[in-house]
């Protein structure tokens, strides 16, 4: 896996315009450290396997100490693009060698998955993991242990997530450095150098005026689930199973004073490879680090998905009880939405992106052990792990804006939304046939995805998010309802966002009841005797990823040329015509090339909108905006569901969803009569 990280980080710097030499001339803190760390580590393997005694004593010490040293070198260079990732994945792979006594465990049945045997692993480095779940699995770090087989001819191997950090982190940092000229580095030194200071200035300063908090002042960005609108595809939002959310970010309003933040790129002349937002984004350690963890994290979410509905349903052999999971995956999100945001508002956001993720970790960890013992706890749990996403939401949408440039704002929403959208075509597939070779040991597809959300949390813990401080001396006699309220009447009181609030209300509704009756779409107007309904329903699901990731692609490289607004009227009209139309065809390859026109369409319309929010939102009322915005669309959608299942049953599925396509297109073309929406 290594070495494939490497050759894709040095192909994609090559094709990106990059030069092999610019290797040569990079400049990494603490170079002797990570020296020392690599020798001691393989000069200790190597003397264990060569029989000396004081080694083999000495082993854990020794491993520990490498592994130590490894981590506090990659540490100091974690601006650096990649570097973050790869500091969570050493420190993954060291954690479950301590607990294993200075050896890597291997999970007995991944191995045989990968065409290999256990003396294939009995090495002086490796130990084999039996493939019984229990306490001391755990105990001996399982989730972290090497799992994920991979059964290529010539490349049989088994990999940890660990791993896959590492990996990832060492083809950014080799795609970055090919990318940079000597003379690009140099200015990116000095200005990260200068904005260090700037941000230890603004640190003591919030110090010496304790009355002053931090709130989210917004520069641009955006993330999967911190979204404007419902993605069409069937994904999960990273911690819970609800779909995923519709929040905003904001931009730095009224009186908030921003400090910048490590590692944001400076408006540096650039090398024409680097005028690509896609290579800018790239070469942004703190964006990297982010946009990377949430992918992993959103591919655990989607094995989550997968391995909760076939717990309930083995256990319970009930699609009521099944579908009930999901209920209780979206409750919170129409419940708490406001009240989170508010909390938020007040709260230091990278520490309640922390925090959130270990407690969704530790609640995902128990949620396989507590369904043991009654199937009827995973309600609860699965409720809770909705709550605190919608705490993580808000927070997170305040700080990916603050660690990306503003003239990368469309590009930056673009990125997360292919990330959203990789999960959804990807993902589904990988949990399937992760679900499916689990059998039995289903509890590890639990444990993985809380080995997800510890990842996530490594990772926004390694990122520099510049505090932002504002004087607020009325906001220890200020009312939390009050707070409350000035969220609700910012929202009512801008005529351009709350147009776009009603549009998105429209919207979303239309795209809930799609969502509600594929199924039976796939099962009762499509007329194709080749394949099942389900085969169809994967089909349609397939074509919608598509759609999104060709749009999300395209808005991201060339939406800059046009309005926001525009590109917002454009969208819902043509994903209205698109979904009018489905309910007039019954040939599946029509069917296909229309699904993948509303994914694309889909695109168009939300990115340009969470942009629109950005630029609009002040900072302080970011989080109440975010939640307020989620509760009336995220109601609209959920309402949606079951309204779209009675409709479905009483005048037929290609009714509704020719009259709902064409409600949504006037909805987008209502747009034009805006002036203010029309040009923003």
């Amino acid at each position: 896996m290594l070495i494939g990280a490497i050759a894709l980080g040095l192909a994609l710097g090559l094709f990106a315009g990059g030069n092999i030499w610019n290797l040569a001339v990079v400049r990494l803190r603490w170079i002797g450290v990570l020296l020392v760390a690599v020798v001691v580590r393989f000069v200790t393997e190597a003397a264990i396997a060569g029989g000396v005694g004081v080694a083999e004593q000495l082993r854990l010490p020794l491993f520990a100490g490498a592994y130590a040293l490894l981590l506090a070198g990659l540490w100091a260079n974690r601006s650096q693009p990649g570097m973050s990732l790869a500091f969570v994945g050493i420190l993954f792979n060291v954690t479950a060698i301590v607990l294993n006594g200075g050896r890597m465990p291997i999970w007995e049945p991944s191995l045989r998955a990968a065409g290999l045997t256990p003396d294939d692993a009995r090495t002086v480095f490796h130990t084999v993991l039996p493939a019984t779940l229990d306490a001391e699995f755990l105990r001996r770090a399982g989730p972290l242990a090497d799992l994920i087989p991979i059964p290529l001819p010539f490349f049989r191997n088994v990999a940890s997530i660990g791993d896959v950090f590492l990996g990832a982190g060492l083809a950014f940092f080799l795609f970055a450095t090919v990318v940079r000229t000597p003379r690009e580095t140099d200015e990116d030194e000095a200005e990260l150098e200068r904005r260090r200071v700037q941000l230890l200035e603004g640190e003591a300063a919030v110090r010496r005026h304790p009355w002053r908090r931090e709130t989210a002042s917004l520069a641009p960005g955006l993330e999967d689930a911190a979204t404007l609108e419902l993605p069409l595809a069937a994904a999960v939002d990273a911690g819970a199973l609800a779909p995923t959310p519709p929040p905003i970010a904001a931009t730095a309003g009224g009186a908030a004073v921003a400090v910048p933040a490590i590692g944001v790129e400076a408006p540096v002349a650039e090398a024409p490879s680097r005028r690509h937002p896609y290579v800018r984004l790239a070469l942004n350690g703190s964006f990297v680090a982010l946009w990377t963890g949430q992918l992993i994290s959103l591919i655990g979410d989607r094995i989550h998905y997968i391995a909760i509905a076939t717990l309930v349903l083995n256990a319970t052999g009930s699609v009521i009880a099944t579908a009930a999971v999901f209920l209780f995956a979206t409750l919170p999100n129409v419940l708490f939405s406001p009240i989170a945001g508010t909390l938020v508002d007040r709260w230091n956001q990278r520490e309640v992106l922390i925090v959130s993720d270990l407690l969704r970790a530790a609640v995902v960890l128990l949620m396989p052990l507590a369904a043991v013992t009654n199937i009827l706890l995973v309600y609860p749990l699965t409720f809770l792990v909705a709550t605190i996403s919608v705490f993580f939401r808000p927070a997170r949408v305040a700080v990916v804006p603050r660690i990306v440039r503003e003239d990368e704002l469309l590009t930056a929403n673009s990125a997360l939304w292919i990330a959203e959208t990789f999960a959804d075509i990807g993902g589904f597939a990988i949990a399937g046939l992760f679900v499916a070779f689990l059998g039995p040991a289903l509890p590890l597809a639990f444990w993985f995805d809380a080995a997800t959300y510890v990842a996530s949390a490594a990772l926004i813990w390694t990122i520099a998010v510049p505090p932002v401080a504002r004087v607020a001396e009325s906001d220890a006699q200020s009312r939390f309802a009050d707070e409350l309220r000035a969220g609700w009447r910012f929202l009512r009181g801008d005529r351009v966002l709350l147009a776009n609030t009603i549009q998105a209300t429209v919207a979303q509704f239309t795209l809930g009841i799609l969502v509600a009756l594929t199924a039976v779409y796939a099962a009762r107007a499509i007329v194709d005797a080749r394949f099942g309904w389900e085969a169809v329903l994967g089909f349609l699901e397939a074509g919608i990823g598509v759609g999104n990731l060709v749009g999300g692609f395209l808005v991201g490289l060339v939406g800059t040329r046009f309005g926001n607004g525009r590109l917002i009227i454009l969208g819902y009209a043509l994903c209205g015509a698109f979904i009018a139309l489905l309910g007039l065809t019954t040939a599946l390859p029509i069917a296909l090339g229309l699904m993948a026109g509303a994914g694309f369409a889909n695109m168009v319309f939300v990115i340009p909108s969470q942009t629109l929010f950005q630029l609009r939102t002040p900072g302080e009322l970011m989080g109440r905006v975010v939640s307020f915005r989620f509760a009336l669309v995220g109601g609209a959608w959920a309402v949606a569901m079951a309204v779209g299942g009675v409709l479905g049953e009483v005048v037929g599925v290609a009714t509704t969803l020719g009259v709902f396509g064409l409600v949504m297109l006037a909805a987008g073309l209502a747009g034009m009569l805006v002036p203010p929406l029309r040009d923003a």
